[in-house]
């Protein structure tokens, strides 16, 4: 499923030039209201409580083995959790360079651990390690109900494919570089996490896999007893990766959804020495803190992923109905009209059968979408905010303009 909605971002991405993702697409498909919306519930919400739970998974990994075969203490493992939000932040605040670098670095990180548990793995699996295998496809606990579910967690661990399209007008040659970014990567990812869990499952049975708090230190320590003790810290900080990447991409459409007047204007300001989008990477922190102190993971990305397909959908459904509308605009890439539409079926009846699978958390998801709605209509599409609360925004957006040291974006870059 995921490889048809990377395709489709990448003839997005192609098509539109601004940076911001998801957020453009959808103000140049189908208008202001579905992209304030979304803008709404990244910032409200969505980068929240993913950062909140990959900066818990993070937290997990640390500290897990200190105190194997018990279990690790949930306090330590959110004041970890949140020193590595604050190390993330801290990094994107600082410099763009140095974020990238730092990416570059975790990615490699995470491709030799990767490396390190597919090994054995695929070892043990050749010499004829094949007993948790029987029956692996057992039918008996199969319920469409638990479909979107099984679909959120799964298809989180190859969610990166859009990601670049949130700094369209950083990249070199964005008509070559995002579709073949895009495709190489998309690739890559599925061999490896393909394999990577064909390896977990040769020494591991589905229900140790499930009861595990941390399957990579569970894996280590069968298969791997010589540098078991290394194989959390390598997760831990491929985990930082996925954390670092969110917080590189995610302002970007803040930067943007800021620039069109859809959010307060500091958010499109950025450091006048630094040149980082400082306010936007700055004002998730505490919403981030904040979540952490209450979530659990498998709660989070079911809460978080309702609005995030939702919106993924609306987003492709909104390149198919541009593209009749536009049927001469130039598109460079082209993805086949059938993957889009199946592709966007498909996210439609996940997003709406989980409502009826998880009411609690995806119900809450939903309402807190469309809270946006009267927010939109009684401060964007025309205000009704009162003078005074207007004079007094304004004078703290420039008290912390000055306090920053942020100004707006001198140099068009679209």
């Amino acid at each position: 499923m995921f490889p048809s909605g990377a395709l489709c971002y990448a003839e997005l991405g192609t098509t539109f030039k601004k940076s911001g993702g998801h957020y453009t697409y959808l103000l140049e498909t189908l208008g202001p209201l579905p992209a304030f919306l979304r803008l709404w519930t990244e910032f409200i919400f969505i980068r929240p409580a993913v950062a909140t739970y990959v900066s818990l998974a993070f937290g997990q990994y640390v500290v897990e083995p200190l105190f194997m075969p018990c279990a690790a203490p949930t306090v330590l493992v959110k004041i970890v959790s949140m020193l590595a939000i604050t190390f993330v932040v801290a990094v994107n605040c600082w410099s763009v360079s140095m974020a990238a670098r730092t990416q570059m670095l975790l990615t490699f990180i995470k491709m030799f651990a990767l490396i390190l548990i597919i090994v054995p793995g695929i070892m043990a699996l050749v010499n004829g390690k094949t007993e948790n295998f029987q029956n692996a496809f057992d039918s008996e606990s199969l319920s469409l109900t638990k479909l979107p579910l099984a679909f959120y967690s799964g298809l989180y661990a190859y969610g990166g494919w859009f990601y670049l399209n949130f700094i369209t007008e950083e990249v070199i040659n964005p008509n070559r570089t995002i579709p073949l970014a895009i495709i190489v990567s998309m690739v890559t990812v599925t061999l490896f996490y393909v394999t990577v869990n064909v390896a977990y499952y040769t020494m591991m049975t589905a229900n140790e896999l499930l009861m595990s708090e941390a399957v990579a230190v569970t894996f280590a320590s069968r298969a791997l007893q010589g540098v078991a003790p290394a194989i959390p810290v390598l997760v831990a900080l491929s985990c930082l990766g996925a954390l670092n990447g969110g917080f590189f991409g995610t302002p970007r459409m803040f930067f943007v959804g800021a620039r069109e007047g859809h959010f307060p204007a500091i958010f499109s300001m950025i450091h006048i020495r630094r040149q980082t989008p400082l306010p936007a990477v700055l004002f998730l922190y505490p919403l981030v803190i904040v979540m952490m102190a209450r979530g659990e993971i498998f709660q989070l990305i079911n809460f978080a992923s309702f609005s995030r397909w939702f919106f993924i959908a609306l987003a492709t459904l909104g390149m198919i109905i541009h593209r009749y509308r536009f049927p001469d605009l130039p598109r460079p890439f082209k993805v086949p009209i059938a993957v889009a539409v199946i592709f966007t079926i498909v996210c439609f009846f996940i997003v709406g059968l989980s409502l009826y699978s998880d009411p609690w958390n995806t119900g809450g998801s939903c309402a807190l979408t469309l809270s946006g709605v009267p927010v939109y209509y009684l401060t964007i599409k025309k205000s009704y905010i009162p003078e005074r609360w207007k004079k007094a925004f304004n004078n703290l957006s420039l008290h912390l303009q000055i306090l920053l040291e942020v100004a707006q974006q001198e140099v068009k870059t679209y």
